[in-house]
């Protein structure tokens, strides 16, 4: 793990702790990282690894009195967490379907319905996993990578929810950190397709 990913996964989890807004169980192991990783197929970033490690989040914040559903990597439902992690891409394929979404870098839509949806199906099993935070908020999967900006994925309606993990807590829960209306707040995307769908 990368010390600036451990740096930033260890500040998020320190500020959603001291706002008190939602539960922290203990933080996940060393053995636990690796069953979630192998039976769900994928890394966690650094900084989102890190994050889990000091803690892990739970239950539904004080303030707000909503649920934030926070996935339960440690004692959670499998089926209800391979849906968290296929969330982004069923969404893609609900716009492909209904809402006449499609990619350019697909080449041309095929005109039977059915065709269209298998091409897609087949290019958005290539690109980058994106990995529930809470929510509908997503981080990008991959060892050796941080500071992602947080993305809030709805289909092919993605925003920009933190410049980073940090600043994702700020955000969704209060306490210190920029606004978003303020002109210095400016993320961007890196990870390839999904920052291409940010609006």
């Amino acid at each position: 793990m990368t010390s600036e990913g451990a740096r930033l996964g260890a500040q998020a989890a320190h500020r959603l702790s001291q706002l008190g807004s939602v539960e922290i169980l203990p933080g996940l192991s060393d053995a636990e990282f690796a069953r979630v990783e192998a039976e769900f197929g994928f890394e966690f970033s650094d900084d989102h690894r890190a994050f889990l490690a000091a803690g892990l989040p739970a239950g539904r914040p004080s303030s707000t009195g909503r649920r934030q559903p926070w996935p339960d990597w440690r004692n959670g439902d499998a089926d209800g967490l391979r849906d968290r992690l296929a969330w982004p891409v069923d969404g893609v394929l609900f716009d492909v379907e209904h809402d006449s979404f499609w990619s350019e870098d697909w080449g041309a839509k095929p005109g039977v319905l059915t065709d269209a949806l298998m091409v897609a199906r087949t290019r958005l099993a290539e690109v980058p996993k994106m990995i529930p935070i809470c929510s509908h908020r997503y981080l990008p999967a991959g060892r050796g990578t941080y500071g992602h900006p947080v993305l809030s994925m709805y289909q092919t309606d993605i925003i920009y929810y933190g410049t980073d993990l940090v600043d994702y807590i700020h955000q969704e829960f209060g306490g210190p950190g920029m606004d978003r209306q303020d002109e210095a707040w400016d993320p961007k995307a890196t990870v390839s397709f999904w920052r291409d769908l940010v609006c």
